[in-house]
């Protein structure tokens, strides 16, 4: 804890750090001294390769669930969740799928949407709660990749290292390529590709995608000068709820912002501002962990990708800028006195959070497998976990017994590291600058094609496969990556079957 608060005390000054640490947004309880023994124990690396750990299988704790073979693997509830909360799950389940409609509309509980949006439902995104992908062909939409906008400048709260940015102004944070009645869209992503051919050590050549985006067909005029665009694939949903129950002060254990200790990796967290809270926050949720919390996701998403307004989020027309003026004059579904005012009101935010704090991680397959065991070791090896932190346990949380207490393998510290110049979208986010992306989670990534129909991976989906995704690693991880080039095919085998037993 100590280590936390010296970091946070130099990022954001000696008064937010405690507060920053505190994890607001969270029911928790402080760890007895025995608890904080234990948990070192038992979240400790692994020395020993011959059999799985215990508890290994269920990477969710008491919160995973056995879902081997149905596309629905991503979404089910907690494996600990009693049936009176399986209620809010399912109802929260049907706001994540509802269909928004713009207003006006019969369908007063349902109107709203836009007027410029990119989706229609979060569903739409997050196809069956997992990851999205680029668009394959000229026949298929972007419909759950998003291109970010930013232009440098603005001002920046008082967190050390924070960059500024300012929406471009006229299209905003980001391109929406749907529009309501009357309206335009503001244009289409366009994605040009480029082979990158990667020679390993056996003499097998994987040719790699480089993706180039742009923003086409603009319905007014130009980006500005300087603009930056970033495509993002909405990511999966497994596990958030874990995610978020795991102390800042763990993560925060685990950066080395200076690489202290000299292995090359300097993970560091990305300290973000909370409009709900009105305090710096640890972020952990977005491809650079520009979010602190679900419920603050969850709402600037209802927000940029669906132009609905939130007690967080309360403009009716969402990204729309003051030069859209159509845009903004508009009908919306606000309505005075109904539904707090809102089109997503306070109570349909929460069930909205609920669903996806609840999503639950599926159980390992194979864990015990000797190739699989074989892949691990391999994986400790190479120095995958410098960043793919194995496990964590989570705080002791009042009302949220689904979280509470449980030993977790998300294989991430949820800290920014620099990836290199191949992956870098020179867009920056907080403190995570153009070159930097959050340690993505690992459960569950041995099931995005049997649950999405499409395998797609990294930011941007330019990975086909797990081996791709890894050749993409530069910057902290081009060490591990060039140790993967080297190994025989054998081994290289063994641990893509680890990877994909997660």
């Amino acid at each position: 804890m100590r280590r936390g608060l010296l970091l946070l005390a130099a990022l954001c000054g000696p008064a937010a750090a405690a507060d920053v640490a505190s994890d607001p947004h969270l029911p928790m309880l402080p760890r007895t001294a025995a608890e904080a023994a234990r948990v070192a124990d038992v979240t400790g690396p692994t020395r020993d390769f011959a059999t799985p750990e215990p508890f290994e299988a269920r990477p969710g704790g008491a919160a995973s669930v056995r879902a081997t073979g149905t596309a629905d693997a991503f979404s089910l509830p907690s494996g600990n969740m009693d049936f009176e909360r399986q209620m809010a799950f399912r109802l929260g389940n049907g706001l994540f799928r509802k269909l928004w409609v713009a207003a006006p509309a019969s369908t007063r509980a349902s109107d709203g949407l836009g007027p410029l949006h990119n989706a229609r439902a979060c569903q739409s995104c997050h196809i069956k709660d997992g990851r999205g992908h680029p668009p394959a062909g000229p026949g298929d939409d972007a419909l759950s990749m998003v291109l970010r906008l930013a232009v440098p400048g603005g001002d920046a709260p008082a967190i050390a290292g924070y960059i500024a940015t300012l929406p471009d102004p006229v299209y905003g944070r980001q391109l929406q390529d749907a529009a309501a009645p009357g309206l335009v869209p503001e244009g289409q992503i366009a994605i040009a590709w480029t082979d990158v051919p990667v020679a390993l050590a056996d003499g097998t050549v994987v040719t790699l995608r480089a993706p180039t985006a742009a923003a086409a067909d603009l319905a007014q005029g130009p980006l500005a000068d300087g603009a930056r665009l970033s495509p993002r694939v909405a990511p999966q949903m497994i596990g958030l709820g874990l995610l978020e129950a795991i102390p800042a002060a763990d993560i925060l254990a685990g950066a080395d912002e200076n690489d202290a200790d000299g292995d090359g990796i300097s993970g560091r967290p990305n300290i973000v501002w909370s409009a709900e809270h009105g305090r710096p926050m640890l972020g952990r949720f977005g491809h650079k962990a520009g979010a602190a919390s679900l419920r603050e996701q969850s709402a600037a998403a209802f927000s940029v990708d669906m132009g609905l307004s939130t007690a967080l989020h309360p403009a009716p027309w969402g990204d729309c800028t003051p030069a859209q003026t159509a845009c903004r004059a508009g009908p919306h579904g606000q309505e005075p006195g109904i539904r707090d005012g809102l089109e997503v009101d306070g109570e349909s935010l929460d069930l909205v959070t609920f669903y996806a704090r609840n999503l639950a991680v599926p159980e390992r397959r194979g864990a015990g497998d000797p190739l699989v065991l074989r892949g691990k070791a391999l994986f400790y090896d190479i120095g995958c976990t410098g960043c793919h932190t194995p496990k964590f346990v989570t705080a002791r949380l009042a009302g949220q017994p689904e979280q509470s207490f449980q030993l977790i393998w998300p294989y991430t510290d949820l800290l920014l590291h620099d990836m290199g110049e191949g992956l870098a979208d020179q867009f920056p986010e907080a403190r995570a600058t153009g070159r930097e992306w959050r340690t993505p989670p690992l459960w569950g990534i041995g099931l995005t094609e049997q649950v999405t129909g499409t395998a797609a991976f990294l930011h941007d989906g330019r990975a086909r496969n797990l081996l791709e995704a890894v050749l993409w690693h530069g910057g902290e991880g081009q060490a591990a990556r060039d140790r993967v080039i080297a190994l025989p095919a054998n081994d290289r085998a063994a641990l893509l079957a680890f990877l994909g037993s997660l």
